[in-house]
């Protein structure tokens, strides 16, 4: 029998069947990818019109959802509102996936005082009440919705190097870490090559979580004037802007909500399988 190659560390096992309910999420995720992509070919009014004669209204044959207390159409807001749903989570996603990755690469890998630099920062911002700063910042520096997005990046990046260092931890004593060493293999190859698409899906799956919540935060943001500018269709800004007319037309209100919980959900069911899945 040949002896297994250098970065094999796992059995091959039968993939996990995927739960009805982890496809249900999928299907409602490439719903919300398909508003955001083709927002203005499905959407059945601008969603900046606006109607001050007409006010808000409750849903109609005209308008499904109602309109809201400028005139505009909700249904048509609630649907571009998926792309700053999107976009800014994958930012903040991405960008603390590459950041953390890197760090928890050097930090499990090389050990010593590089690991004991990176770790104290990690410690350090674990100790900070990530939602409070994120306010503070935001409304200090100002900048709207992309500063909220480059604050949540930093902030995402401490418990992901967390994560990627523990993992790293677990393949730096294998049998082919130390192949690769004897073999002469650089550093740099070894993290990037060997080690890293051995942990990639764990990665994966806590860039999906992570996705969702900066969904939530970024809503939370944007519900408190932080986020993205007036009149901008989003689903955190339509949550402040049509609180006051709940009982006149509550689909202006629990239209966003809905798709803001659900969106967040199903990306958490989608990251937890995904967990469950590669981490066996």
């Amino acid at each position: 029998m040949s002896a297994p190659a250098i970065g094999e560390t796992r059995r091959r096992k039968q993939p996990l069947p995927v739960p009805v309910v982890v496809l249900f999420a999928a299907l409602i995720i490439a719903a919300v990818v398909i508003c955001a992509v083709l927002g203005e070919r499905i959407a059945p009014d601008s969603p900046f019109l606006q109607r001050l004669g007409v006010g808000d209204t409750p849903p109609s044959q005209d308008h499904i959802a109602g309109t809201d207390l400028l005139g505009r159409d909700v249904l048509s807001r609630v649907i571009y509102g998926a792309r700053t749903a999107l976009a800014g989570p994958v930012v903040v996603a991405a960008g603390a996936f590459a950041i953390s990755t890197l760090l928890g690469l050097l930090s499990g890998y090389l050990g010593g005082l590089v690991d004991s630099a990176i770790m104290r920062w990690v410690d350090f911002m674990f100790a900070l009440p990530g939602p409070l700063v994120a306010i503070v910042v935001v409304g200090v520096v100002g900048g709207g919705y992309w500063t909220a997005v480059l604050v949540l990046v930093v902030l995402f990046t401490a418990p992901d190097t967390r994560i990627v260092r523990s993992a790293v931890l677990e393949q730096r004593p294998l049998a082919y870490i130390d192949a690769a060493r004897t073999l002469g293999i650089s550093k740099t190859r070894i993290l990037f090559v060997h080690i890293l698409p051995n942990i990639a899906p764990i990665i994966l799956a806590y860039v999906v979580l992570d996705f969702a919540f900066a969904l939530v935060n970024l809503a939370g943001l944007s519900f408190l004037g932080l986020g993205v500018e007036p009149g901008t269709p989003d689903w955190g800004r339509m949550l402040f802007e049509n609180r006051t007319i709940l009982f006149s037309n509550p689909a202006a209100l629990l239209l966003p909500a809905g798709m803001i919980i659900l969106t967040a959900v199903s990306m958490n069911l989608v990251g937890d399988w995904l967990f469950e899945r590669f981490s066996k």
